[in-house]
């Protein structure tokens, strides 16, 4: 359905030592399967690999996605009236971004996430985290521990988890009989319209529609009560969810049967939207290679901003090697500057950069959080500098005649 070919894991970031060491790459590739529509990468489970002691994706780096979980919190607690004897836990918590808002209000929380430096500082932060992978065997650990929970917190998390039935099985094991899960994850829908190929990564076992997501909680007696839609990772969806047999909430059927309704109309439940989809991300692989091969013979300065995965993804299947065609990539985050991109090995440099040269073009990769980041880099208009995007297709910013 679609082929990437091979690339090394999105977040394994190099340091210089391991620029002249092997690197593993493993085959990029997902497939769909027309019975339960779920899509879901080719291969093996990595995330022993990835999810490491150098796991480097820190979520407290980017100000809108903060915002975005301040939000949800005060929202949440007010919805669901949580309070001091109350028990909140969010699944791969990474450095305790959201939970700290929980510890602010004085609402008992934990953490969970399997990678050890994202775990070190969110203890910095007060927020308390078990270091371990969640599914059936761990939920039941924790439910002996801690005890049934009021509120689980999933986002970002679902498409992540290589045995799917076996982490929502250990959702409905640790939910109180009249408790929530809110799980947040990319849209299917808007992958596929926007193609958004370059959110196909390694950590990314799963690519989620409403409609497939709904079957698979209702074969483990939980139901979705309610969804709402956001902008957040190009087109996310938040689900509301309890056991099957919970009255507690009322169920919003219009909001849920909407969401399907627009799945459906697009052609997700239809083989031929994903027949046509290497089409349209080979076109792209073009217009990139292109634009660069023609900057660089102009005698352009081409960087790029912010050392996403997404990035890393499009780098490899472009086949980009070296720093010849983009000289450097900026990130804000000091637990990556420094290193190297997995596979291309352009160097990760901070935004001091820009007060050394002033390059022509700045190519985002983390395209979710533009409007973020073109304001931030606003004063690269200064030197007639200019901010582009290829996802869903090629794009200027900062630029009076784009």
């Amino acid at each position: 359905m679609c082929d990437l070919g091979f690339a090394p894991p999105s977040n394994g970031y190099l340091s210089i030592d391991q620029l002249n060491q092997p690197e593993i790459y493993y085959p990029l590739q997902i497939m769909i399967c027309d019975k339960c529509w779920l899509m879901q990468i080719v291969g093996g489970d990595y995330s022993i690999n990835i999810f490491n002691n150098n796991y480097r994706y820190f979520s407290s780096f980017s100000q809108s996605w903060l915002q975005h979980a301040e939000k949800f919190v005060s929202m949440i607690s007010s919805k669901l009236k949580l309070h001091s004897k109350s028990k909140v836990m969010e699944i791969a918590s990474n450095d305790g971004y959201l939970l700290q808002y929980f510890v602010k209000l004085g609402i008992p929380c934990f953490g969970v996430d399997p990678a050890e430096g994202p775990r070190l500082l969110a203890a910095e932060r007060g927020v308390d985290t078990e270091n371990l992978f969640f599914g059936k065997e761990s939920a039941l650990l924790l439910r002996e521990k801690r005890g049934l929970q009021d509120l689980i917190i999933g986002n970002n998390v679902l498409a992540h988890i290589p045995l799917i039935n076996d982490f929502i099985e250990g959702l409905e094991i640790i939910l109180s009989p009249n408790g929530t899960i809110t799980l947040e994850f990319p849209h299917l829908l808007e992958l596929l319209k926007n193609n958004q190929f370059d959110t196909i990564y390694h950590e990314h076992y799963s690519y989620l529609s409403l409609k497939t997501v709904q079957g698979i909680l209702h074969e483990h007696n939980l139901i979705i009560y309610d969804v709402e839609q956001y902008p957040t990772h190009g087109g996310s969806l938040r689900v509301y969810i309890c056991h099957i047999k919970n009255t507690h909430y009322k169920i919003r059927e219009d909001a849920i049967n909407n969401i399907i309704r627009l799945e459906e109309d697009y052609g997700i439940f239809n083989l031929d939207v994903y027949m046509n989809f290497q089409e349209k991300i080979n076109q792209i692989k073009r217009d990139f290679i292109s634009f660069l091969i023609k900057q660089k013979n102009e005698g352009k300065l081409i960087i790029g901003y912010g050392a996403a995965a997404k990035g890393n993804t499009l780098l490899n299947f472009c086949g980009i090697k070296g720093n010849d065609l983009i000289e450097c990539v900026i990130d804000s985050s000091p637990y990556k500057q420094g290193l190297f991109l997995p596979g291309s090995h352009i160097p990760i440099l901070g935004p001091d950069y820009f007060s050394q040269k002033h390059p022509d073009y700045v190519v985002v990769f983390p395209w979710n959080i533009i409007e973020e980041i073109s304001e931030n880099l606003a004063f690269i208009k200064k030197w007639g500098g200019t901010c582009v995007k290829f996802i869903p297709n090629f794009f200027c910013i900062n630029q009076e005649s784009s």
